[in-house]
């Protein structure tokens, strides 16, 4: 049954006053508010199941529409950013830390990533609502943190995706090189930037539905491509090339498991270690991306239930086997392995390993599946900024022009303000492409890590509210028993890295004003976006928790049904499988 307020931007009543309401939530009671109440079943069709869409504090009509499918969904959160991050960019963290401390730090931030999910699935299962994150931080901790993690992951997230061109761009540029330079030429370099950046908003602006679709192919092909990988390299390095080479361990022995950086010695070690969680954190960032569907995604509950808990078998097997069979291939010393000063191939180290083995073919196959990977983070992250900005100015914190819909649900005011930062790809004609992508993918990790870090601060508000007004969080759709721990231990590591992570421009002969700009130019940026939110909002104090709004805008039981349940076995098994 359509609406009659199509578009975010018209004029809605004021909202209503609600009462709370008991309803089977995942088999058991619980309450939640009663704001506007629709026939599902009826209303459907325009994939607007949502009981509550008018913001009771904006009075704005939130647009969105959920006609992604759960297996979009769930794709997404197995192989939805796994892009340049691990297949082209993981062989800085072998030259920093070794391939044993790369896997080392690649495990620590994987335990820190598990830890910020179980945090974010609870109350994304909880309120599958616009704006995920950052309106779960602006509720449940403080309005001001809401308005200063949302601002900050927004021009991260636009800062990434020119990095994500970037990537691709360079990755084409391994079939298209200049024999006399060695590199793309610069006509060529602005056709491909052209072209993919054109391809990549294309598949925004047909809407959610076709950005599902387009992730779930993109992670079909990533997910073939990191399997093909392991196995390839695990054959290779038991001297199944051409040249039959029996590499094993070799390179853990010589050059060593763990390479100096930026100093020699023992603490050089430790240095280059610590260094290689930024890269670990770029290559794992943008998972927290999920909550971002929750607004759009057909029976929302029990397709963020399944997501999360998918993210253990990704970290376990694609991150950890992918960094493992990186570090047998390739010596930390290989001079063509891409590294922080921009020299080297612009080329995935698994491409350097097959190449060293005399395998001609594999290569070039490679290379195509981790362009389809670069291609899809910059699909993804456009997504998801224009997302954040559309929640942003639903809860009245971003100017209202932006939480403009058309009548599919597409917020298309902040999508185009989105894409206009896509043009910043452009910086690599003036620059060398490697430089600026090491630039921008460490100045994305350090933001990762403050957001990571917000997540599981606001959980435990959330937490707190529960317990202030008798919610049993055990009755929920998703629950941790562990919980508050694994969300201590992220908050732990995360703010060690966002104060250390700059470490190297301390020591004795070693400052660069850029390098400590790139570190810590976050920290005084979210701390003015706070103080200022706050002092204009009248500078509210953190709630209590009988104070947190746990009910208003949360949609009730009206979302959580099946609209296509399978019904012969085949279609089961895969509803099962994805």
């Amino acid at each position: 049954m359509p609406s009659k307020y199509d578009d975010a931007s018209d004029s809605v009543p004021e909202a209503p006053n609600y009462d709370n309401e008991k309803y089977a939530f995942d088999n058991k009671i619980t309450t939640v508010p009663i704001v506007q109440r629709v026939d599902a079943e009826d209303d459907f069709e325009r994939g607007s199941v949502d009981g509550i869409k008018i913001d009771v504090h904006t009075n704005i009509k939130d647009g969105l529409q959920r006609q992604m499918h759960q297996r979009h969904v769930q794709m997404i959160a197995l192989a939805g950013t796994l892009g340049t991050g691990l297949f082209l960019s993981s062989g800085k963290a072998i030259i920093h830390a070794g391939p044993a401390g790369a896997l080392i730090a690649y495990i620590l931030v994987g335990t820190v990533v598990w830890s910020m999910i179980q945090s974010l699935a609870e109350m994304m299962c909880y309120a599958p609502i616009a704006g995920g994150y950052i309106h779960y931080a602006e509720r449940f901790l403080h309005p001001s943190a809401g308005f200063a993690l949302g601002w900050m992951q927004w021009y991260s997230s636009v800062i990434s995706l020119p990095t994500e061109i970037i990537s691709a761009a360079i990755i084409i540029g391994f079939w298209d090189t200049d024999p006399v330079s060695g590199d793309v030429l610069r006509s060529h370099m602005i056709g491909y930037i052209t072209g993919l950046l054109i391809l990549c908003s294309a598949i925004n602006y047909f809407g959610a539905r076709w950005f599902g679709e387009a992730e779930f192919v993109f992670a079909i092909i990533k997910i073939l491509l990191i399997l093909g990988l392991i196995i390839a390299g695990l054959v290779v390095d038991l001297g199944g090339g051409p040249d039959h080479d029996r590499i094993g361990f070799r390179y853990w022995k010589n050059p060593g498991a763990f390479a100096p950086y930026p100093v020699s010695g023992n603490v050089g070690k430790f240095a280059g270690w610590f260094t290689s969680l930024l890269q670990a954190a770029f290559s794992f960032g943008g998972v927290e991306t999920l909550a971002m569907t929750a607004a759009e995604v057909q029976n929302p509950r029990a397709s963020m239930r399944k997501a999360a808990r998918l993210l253990f078998y990704r970290i376990l097997f694609f991150y950890i086997c992918g960094i493992i069979i990186v570090g047998m291939l390739v010596p930390y010393n290989d001079p063509h392995l891409l590294n922080s000063t921009g020299n080297g191939a612009a080329s995935s180290p698994f491409v350097i390993a097959f190449n060293r083995a005399g395998i001609k073919v594999l290569p070039s196959i490679i290379n195509a599946g981790v362009l389809t990977s670069a291609f899809s983070a910059a699909d993804s992250g456009l997504y998801s900024a224009s997302r954040m900005l559309y929640g942003l100015s639903l809860r009245g914190q971003a100017p209202r022009i932006f939480s403009k819909t058309l009548k599919n649900g597409l917020p298309v005011t902040a999508l185009i303000m989105s894409t206009l930062f896509i043009l910043l790809a452009y910086m690599t004609l003036s620059d060398g492409a490697q430089t600026v992508l090491n630039w921008l993918s460490n100045l994305t990790s350090i933001a990762t890590f403050i957001c990571w870090g917000t997540i599981c601060a606001t959980f435990l508000r959330y937490k707190a509210g529960c317990e202030a007004q008798g919610l049993d969080r055990k009755n929920s759709y998703f629950y941790n028993k562990w919980q508050p721990w694994p969300a201590y231990w992220a908050i732990f590591w995360c703010t060690i890295n966002v104060l250390f992570n700059g470490y190297q421009v301390f020591i004795h002969g070693m400052w660069s004003t850029s390098d400590f700009i790139i570190a810590y130019i976050n920290i005084p940026i979210v701390a003015l976006l706070f103080f200022g939110h706050w002092v204009v909002s009248g500078r509210k104090r953190f709630p209590k928790g009988h104070e947190i709004d746990m009910f208003s805008n949360v949609p009730g039981a009206e979302i959580d049904f099946d609209p296509n349940p399978p019904k012969t076995k085949i279609r089961k098994f895969f509803r099962w499988l994805l």
